[in-house]
């Protein structure tokens, strides 16, 4: 009798583990599309939290150097897309709006340029003080350019 208890609740729980696994799927692509710019973004993210954990340690230099050129990469294309929140704005102020994300991003990107020269100079404590910077104007940044999250209920 015991046995048949437990095999009717395994059999319950296996046919409800793929529909949940497909609600918990869905969640995120249904509300708002990945864009381009969001897989870029994503990269950079990546490769930023890395290089922010070993920035300090000189015997990663190496791989931090690389951390460097995927951001690099991925920050220059990402000047040639348009923020989503730009859409959300009335038309006489987006052309401002992607102006002022562009000379964000150029400004990025050569806050990029001199952690990276630090680092081939084997300056890790300057090049540690110039990732907490990218941090502060990634925050700053993503408050003023990044479309807001709708809650999920």
């Amino acid at each position: 009798m015991k046995i048949r208890v437990l095999l009717l609740t395994l059999i319950c729980a296996l046919a409800i583990v793929p529909g949940v696994q497909a609600q918990a799927g869905q969640s995120k692509s249904e509300d708002e599309p990945e864009t381009e710019l969001d897989k870029r973004m994503e990269k950079m993210s990546g490769a930023f939290r890395r290089l922010r954990r070993q920035v300090e340690d000189p015997t990663k230099n190496a791989d931090s150097l690389e951390r460097i050129k995927i951001i690099l990469e991925n920050t220059q294309a990402a000047l040639k897309f348009e923020p989503a929140k730009k859409a959300d704005l009335p038309a006489a102020e987006q052309a401002k709006f992607v102006a002022a994300y562009q000379a964000e991003m150029k400004d990025f990107i050569s806050l990029v340029g001199k952690v990276e020269a630090a680092l081939k100079a084997n300056n890790n404590e300057e090049a540690k003080k110039l990732v907490g910077a990218m941090g502060d104007q990634q925050k700053k940044a993503h408050k003023e350019f990044q479309k807001k999250k709708k809650d999920k209920k």
